[in-house]
C-alpha cells in the first residue's frame, strides 16, 4: 500500500492536564514557547552579574541618560546595579544604605517610582519591604522606605523635621505655617519622652496689629487678624521700622489679643499717643501628650508612622500605602512627608488585608488605581466632591467581594488589564473581574504547587512573544522551580519544562533595556546569586563557560486509533501507523534530534526510538517506525542551537493489524 503523504497540523499549547491520548495539542515541552500557532526555542541566558550577596525578594529597573539601573531587595539589603541601556554589562553592587529597617529572612519587597513632573529628573524610588514571605496574611507592619534614584539611601516615608522657635511643656511653638504636623504623628528630639505624640495643632496666619513698642515691651492696642504668641516675629507695616528679627519672648497681659508682650529687642517704635501698624508672622503651635524637660529651641522629628504590613505603590502624583484590616492610605499629591492634607486619606476597604495595588488607567477618574485584599479587589479612583463644607477626594468602590490571589507578587499588568493567580484559579480584570479560562495546565499548575512557599509565586512578561511568565516552586521545592506561561496573543498555555532558566526568583521586564532580567535562586560557585539577562542568544553564558539550552517538544498522538496526523477524528479501525518518512521544514541553527515514541495503549508504557538527527540541508528522515499511539519529540541541545517549526510532511501508512502486543 502507498503511504500517504500528511501535514502535522497540531493546535498550539503544552496540555498537562488529562491525558496523553486525549490531547488535541502538544504533550510535553521544554524552553519552547508558540507563535503563529507553531513552536519554537525560547532564547537563552547571559549572566549579567554574579554578586548578589542574596536571593532577591523583589526588583524594579529604571533608565537615565544612557544608564540602565538594577534594584533588588532582599532579606538583608538593597543593592544595584548599573548597566548600558543595550548590553548586560557595567559595575555593581551599590549597597543603597537603609534607616528604619529590619533584618529579616521574611522579608518581600515591593518596589516603585515617582517621576518628576517639572523637567528636573529626580526620581524618587520607593521599597517596602513586608515580613511576609512566608506568610501571606502576615500582620506584621515594617516602615516604607524611599529615596532619591539611583543611589540615594533610603528611610521612613512621613518623617520630617521642623526647627522650633519654643519648645516648653506640652506647648512647641514653629514659626511658619507647618501644614505637615498633625494629630497622632509622634515627636522626637532633645528632651521629648519616648512615645510623645502630637495631640492638637493650630496654625495662626499672620497677624494685623496696631500698637507701639517701648524697650522691650511691645503693647497691643488692637488686632485686626491673626495672633500673637511667644516665638512669632514682629515686623513693621508700611513706613514702620522693626529691628530686624525682633520675636515675641513671653506673654504679658495679652494672651493673643490685645495687652502686653516681651520682645527680645529693645527698641522704640511708635507711642502710646501714636501707635502704628505691624505685623506678627505665621505660628504653628502644636500641643503633645507628654510634657518637655527642655526650654531650649531644639530640631524636632515628626514621624506620621507609615508602617504597614502589605507594600506601597505609586498613584502619581500619590503615594499609596496597604495592609491590615483593609488599610489604604495616600500621602498628600506630590509630597510624600505630607500625610495630613486635605487629599491625603486613609481608610479601610475590607476586614482583610491588601496586599497589593497598581496604577491603573482611570479616563476622567485619574489618578486610579486597583488594589487586591485576600478576598477582594477594590478601585480606587480620584473624584473630588464637595459635601457640606468638606471636600471628599477619593472613592473606593468593590469591584469583586469574592476573590482570591495567590500572592501578593503574582499579578501582572499587560496592556492595561490586570492578570493574576487566585487560590484556585486564573483571573484577570478589564472593567470587570473575570475568570481566564484554562483548558490546558490548571492541574498541572494547582495541584502541585508548593503552597506552603506560595508568596514566591511571581508574575512576569515577555511582551516580544505575548507572554505572561507565573514562576513557582513545584512540588516540595522551596524555591521556584518552574513557570506557567499564558501567551496573551495566540490566547494558549504552556510551560517552561522546569528548566534551569525557570529557577528564578524575581525579576523585571524590558523597557529602555530590552532584555528581561531575572534574578537566579541557585548560589553560584561563589556563593552569591545571579542576575540574568534573558532572550539574549540561545546558550546558557556564565563567564567564559558556554552551555547548550535543551528545548524539546512532544506532538499529540498521531496514529490512526487517535484519528491520525493533524485531527482528532477516530478512523474506526483498529491499526498501527507506521511512519517511513518525515519531511523537516524548520528555521534551523544546529543539529536536532527526532524521536519516535508512543505505546500499544494509553496506558501502557512509552517504547522511544534513537534519535533521527538531522540539520538544516536535511530533506528528509526515512525510517520505518510503528506504534499503535505513535507521539514525535523534537530535541535542539546544541551549541547557538535554534529552530522554528514550520509545516512538516509525514510519510505515514497502515501498519500491523493487530490490537494488542507491543510494536
Amino acid at each position: 500500500m502507498t503511504a500517504k503523504v500528511i501535514s502535522l497540523t497540531i493546535q498550539p499549547g503544552i496540555q498537562r492536564d488529562g491525558t496523553l491520548f486525549d490531547s488535541p495539542v502538544y504533550v510535553d515541552g521544554i524552553w519552547s514557547r508558540f507563535q503563529r500557532g507553531r513552536p519554537r526555542k525560547m532564547g537563552g541566558y547571559n549572566a549579567m552579574f554574579l554578586n548578589a550577596s542574596e536571593i532577591s525578594r523583589g526588583m524594579i529597573m529604571q533608565s537615565q541618560t544612557g544608564i540602565n539601573y538594577v534594584y533588588s531587595g532582599s532579606q538583608s539589603y538593597v543593592q544595584a546595579w548599573q548597566t548600558g541601556t543595550d548590553a548586560g554589562t557595567g559595575s555593581g553592587p551599590t549597597t543603597i544604605s537603609l534607616t528604619n529597617f529590619t533584618v529579616s529572612q521574611y522579608n518581600l519587597w515591593q518596589f516603585d517610582i515617582a517621576y518628576d513632573s517639572y523637567g528636573t529628573q529626580s526620581l524618587t524610588v520607593f521599597g517596602h519591604p513586608g515580613q511576609n514571605l512566608a506568610n501571606i496574611d502576615s500582620t506584621a507592619n515594617t516602615p516604607v522606605l524611599y529615596g532619591t534614584f539611583p543611589y540615594g539611601s533610603m528611610s521612613q516615608v512621613g518623617t520630617f523635621t521642623a526647627a522650633t522657635d519654643y519648645l516648653n511643656g506640652t506647648t512647641i511653638i514653629i514659626l511658619g505655617s507647618n501644614s505637615l504636623i498633625g494629630v497622632g504623628q509622634t515627636l522626637s528630639g532633645t528632651g521629648i519622652t519616648a512615645g510623645t505624640t502630637v495631640t492638637a495643632v493650630t496654625t495662626y496666619a499672620n497677624s494685623a496689629i496696631t500698637g507701639y513698642i517701648s524697650g522691650t515691651t511691645l503693647t497691643v492696642t488692637a488686632v485686626a487678624s491673626g495672633a500673637l504668641m511667644v516665638g512669632q516675629s514682629i515686623t513693621g507695616g508700611t513706613g514702620v521700622s522693626v529691628t530686624a528679627g525682633t520675636t515675641i519672648t513671653a506673654l504679658g497681659s495679652g494672651i493673643g489679643g490685645a495687652g502686653t508682650y516681651t520682645v527680645n529687642n529693645s527698641q522704640t517704635v511708635g507711642s502710646s499717643g501714636s501707635p502704628v501698624s505691624m505685623t506678627g508672622g505665621a505660628v504653628t503651635v502644636v500641643t503633645t501628650s507628654a510634657s518637655m524637660t527642655t526650654g531650649s529651641n531644639v530640631t524636632v522629628t515628626f514621624n506620621n508612622n507609615i508602617s504597614v504590613s502589605g507594600g506601597c505603590c505609586m498613584i502619581y502624583p500619590y503615594l499609596f500605602v496597604y495592609g491590615n484590616n483593609g488599610l489604604i492610605q495616600n500621602s498628600s499629591a506630590g509630597n510624600f512627608s505630607n500625610w495630613v492634607g486635605p487629599d491625603a486619606n486613609i481608610n479601610n476597604v475590607s476586614a482583610t488585608k491588601v496586599v497589593k495595588g497598581l496604577a491603573l488607567r482611570g479616563g476622567t477618574t485619574s489618578p486610579s488605581g486597583l488594589f487586591w485584599t485576600l478576598d477582594s479587589v477594590v478601585r480606587v479612583s480620584y473624584a473630588p466632591q464637595t459635601v457640606g463644607t468638606t471636600t471628599i477626594y477619593w472613592r473606593y468602590d468593590i469591584i469583586s467581594s469574592q476573590s482570591s490571589i495567590m500572592s501578593s507578587q503574582s499579578v501582572i499588568e499587560y496592556d492595561g488589564i490586570y492578570y493574576w493567580v487566585g487560590t484556585d484559579r486564573f483571573l484577570a480584570y478589564n472593567g470587570v473581574v473575570q475568570e481566564v479560562p484554562n483548558q490546558m495546565n490548571m492541574n498541572w499548575f494547582f495541584d502541585n504547587i508548593n503552597y506552603n512557599q506560595r508568596q514566591k509565586v511571581w508574575a512576569t512578561k515577555i511582551p516580544r512573544w505575548g507572554e505572561i511568565w507565573w514562576f513557582y516552586p513545584r512540588g516540595t521545592a522551596t524555591e521556584c522551580t518552574d513557570a506557567i506561561i499564558y501567551n496573551v496573543r495566540d490566547q494558549v498555555w504552556y510551560d517552561a519544562g522546569q528548566a534551569y532558566g525557570s529557577q528564578r526568583s524575581a525579576g523585571v521586564f524590558t523597557e529602555v533595556f530590552r532584555y528581561p532580567v531575572w534574578a537566579g535562586n541557585v548560589a553560584n560557585a561563589t556563593g552569591k546569586y545571579t542576575l540574568w539577562q534573558h532572550e539574549k542568544g540561545k546558550d546558557q553564558t556564565y563567564l567564559t563557560t558556554v552551555d547548550a539550552v535543551l528545548s524539546t517538544i512532544e506532538t499529540n498522538s498521531i496514529g490512526w486509533v487517535g484519528g491520525g496526523p493533524g485531527t482528532r477524528q477516530l478512523s474506526g479501525n483498529n491499526r498501527w501507523i507506521r511512519l517511513e518518512r518525515v519531511e523537516p521544514d524548520f528555521v534551523q541553527t544546529g543539529e536536532m534530534n527526532l524521536i519516535v515514541t508512543g505505546k500499544s495503549y494509553a496506558d501502557d508504557n512509552d517504547v522511544p526510538s534513537s534519535p533521527y538527527v538531522f540539520d538544516k540541508t536535511t530533506l528528509k528522515i526515512d525510517m520505518r517506525e510503528q506504534r499503535r499511539e505513535m507521539r514525535l519529540r523534537f530535541e535542539s541541545n546544541t551549541f547557538n542551537g535554534d529552530y522554528e517549526m514550520g509545516n512538516l510532511l509525514l510519510s505515514a501508512d497502515i501498519g500491523d493489524e493487530r490490537g494488542t502486543g507491543n510494536p
